[in-house]
């Protein structure tokens, strides 16, 4: 499937078939389009965008901009003459994820930039925050090289309470368990899990479940270019002994402003990514987007809160659940366009 777009112009009136007026960009030239064009990347299995963006195109056209939809690694589409690509529905880069850092390289106006994507897309960037003095789930890390056997994944288990299991590259939650320590049969399926992965070539994460979960749920905290937007709060989705093959569907509770601890923890861990930007790259690479899940620590935790993910690829900004989250992530886009 090449370009999308919708049949009717900015005044709701059909403008004729889309592809009369797409002819030209797939060429290399644009023709007939006076609005600057955003390209909306997804992937083949939603070609329309997830449900939760349905409204983007059309909050996009009403800030004088021309939306199309394109599939990333669809080669019919000529990137070169995409105008400003964002990234969004793009769920199977994790599967993909040489080739689709490879096309992100390659896309002269992407949002988020390639080398934030690059260093996003492997969860081994929890333990360079870590390094920077961050408050991150302990994990333990298991590589594939290590080969190893059965016995010794099981001694790198806790010993006790429960814990999750998971690669270290996925989307969507694909691939996360909860175990119990102390239960034979959860431990063993933990160790299969476990193996199975390893024996792809992934990198397996060993991290303990933290308890507040259940009590407090997550809290995402969603920057748009740079700047605090709006945040929601999620029920916990790992139940014991939960194994996901497919896309966790998080459950949004409550979209509220942060409070001040929030956005002064989600600000500690925006600029600790700021610093690692600056010292990889040698310069600033300001997000388009960018989710910090957190949760906060328990009565008995030395922390305020953990960092549970960082997201800046595909994780869901939760545009439907408040009309004011769609209105402000298309005007951080507008911005971007105009730059």
């Amino acid at each position: 499937m090449p370009w999308r777009v919708d049949e009717r112009g900015r005044s709701g009136k059909r403008s004729g078939p889309p592809w009369a007026r797409l002819a030209s960009v797939r060429s290399g030239t644009v023709e007939d389009v006076s609005a600057p064009l955003v390209t909306l990347a997804t992937c083949a299995d939603l070609p329309d965008l997830d449900p939760d963006e349905a409204g983007l195109p059309d909050a996009l056209r009403e800030r004088g901009l021309e939306p199309r939809i394109a599939v990333w690694n669809d080669p019919s589409v000529d990137w070169n003459a995409a105008g400003v690509v964002v990234v969004r529905s793009v769920r199977d880069y994790a599967v993909n994820r040489e080739a689709f850092l490879a096309w992100a390289r390659s896309v002269p106006r992407l949002l988020n930039q390639a080398g934030l994507m690059s260093w996003n897309s492997d969860k081994h960037y929890l333990a360079e925050l870590a390094r920077r003095g961050l408050s991150t789930i302990p994990t333990t890390w298991l590589e594939p090289d290590h080969k190893y056997s059965k016995h010794q994944v099981h001694t790198r288990f806790p010993a006790f309470g429960d814990f999750v299991v998971k690669p270290a590259v996925s989307s969507g939650g694909r691939g996360t368990g909860r175990y119990t320590a102390t239960d034979p049969a959860s431990r063993g399926a933990a160790i299969r899990h476990a193996m199975h992965e390893l024996s792809r070539g992934r990198s397996v994460m060993v991290q303990r479940y933290l308890e507040e979960i259940d009590r407090s749920g997550e809290i995402s905290l969603i920057y748009l270019n740079g700047l605090p937007a709006y945040r929601v709060e999620k029920e916990a989705m790992l139940h014991p002994r939960f194994r996901s093959e497919d896309e966790l569907h998080e459950e949004v509770v409550r979209s509220a402003d942060a409070n001040e601890n929030e956005w002064r923890w989600g600000e500690e861990i925006r600029k600790a990514v700021h610093s690692f930007t600056i010292d990889t790259h040698g310069r600033d690479e300001l997000a388009l987007f960018n989710r910090v899940d957190i949760v906060r620590g328990g009565p008995a935790d030395q922390h305020e809160f953990y960092v549970m993910e960082i997201s800046l690829i595909d994780g869901s900004l939760y545009l439907s659940s408040d009309p004011g989250h769609l209105a402000k992530f298309a005007d951080a886009i507008a911005m971007r366009v105009g730059w």
